[in-house]
């Protein structure tokens, strides 16, 4: 075997190894800042980049972050729950507050831009003024299971789809500690998975999708490592921009 042998086999098996770490969840608390954004009903903004309009707005109560790079993680962190804890002893709650990952954004050096709702619920009762004077605050955060009780994962066409040419899908109600990684459908008269372009966000989307019921499938990334998921004609044949389906798979 020659170098070139060597080092692409030797590059293989680290990713191999590696694989499965980037999907295990975290465990411990991680030491970082965060700030926040306003808006005039103290909510989510339905512009942010994970692309998931209204939903962004008011999911979860609105208490919803913008997140660094790192942790949007080129859009497949979109979704995710965090419990984030400000340390400020004479300020702060003890457990401060769970927020979905709606949107990008980096300030002052901080992983975190809450929406004022969220970020005022860090604060202990009668302090939420006197935080948000701060601007800036130290925090620690870490990745906990999102819950939905009564919903399963939907897949939302999303409004700029164009009947029948162009479909994107947007994923919500996305539980446990999962990330979405590819999402693939059925060709029918290829007989064979097609893979969907990975548009932005948790946006994705396709040209000239099939004109029958689409099945979907998506790649999971969790605390199982890497797995493939299938929803059964998820999408039916005369789907609407702005509505969203019943996937009958539970993530958590």
């Amino acid at each position: 075997m020659d170098l070139a042998q060597n080092m692409l086999s030797c590059s293989a098996l680290c990713f191999l190894v590696l694989l499965p770490a980037l999907c295990v969840a975290q465990d411990t608390y991680t030491p970082s800042r965060a700030t926040y954004y306003g808006s005039p009903d103290c909510l989510g903004t339905p512009s942010g980049a994970c692309g998931y309009g209204e939903f962004g707005r008011t999911v979860n109560g609105g208490d919803v972050a913008a997140v660094s790079y790192g942790l949007y993680k080129n859009g497949t962190g979109c979704g995710a729950c965090y419990q984030v804890r400000c340390t400020i002893p004479e300020k702060c709650t003890e457990d401060g507050v769970k927020v979905v990952v709606t949107d990008h954004g980096e300030g002052d050096h901080t992983d975190f831009i809450l929406s004022a709702r969220s970020y005022s619920k860090l604060a202990q009762p009668n302090m939420a003024k006197e935080l948000i004077a701060y601007g800036v605050v130290n925090i620690e955060y870490k990745r906990i299971p999102c819950q939905y009780p009564g919903y399963n994962l939907m897949f939302k066409v999303h409004e700029n789809s164009r009947y029948p040419e162009y479909l994107a899908v947007v994923m919500i109600y996305q539980a446990g500690q999962n990330d979405i990684t590819a999402v693939e459908f059925w060709q029918e008269d290829c007989k064979q998975w097609r893979g969907m372009r990975h548009a932005y966000g948790a946006v994705w989307d396709v040209s000239n999708p099939p004109r029958d019921t689409i099945t979907l499938r998506i790649q999971v990334c969790g605390y199982a490592g890497t797995q493939w998921m299938v929803a059964s004609n998820a999408i039916p044949n005369y789907w609407k921009a702005g509505v969203a389906y019943d996937s009958a798979l539970q993530l958590a």
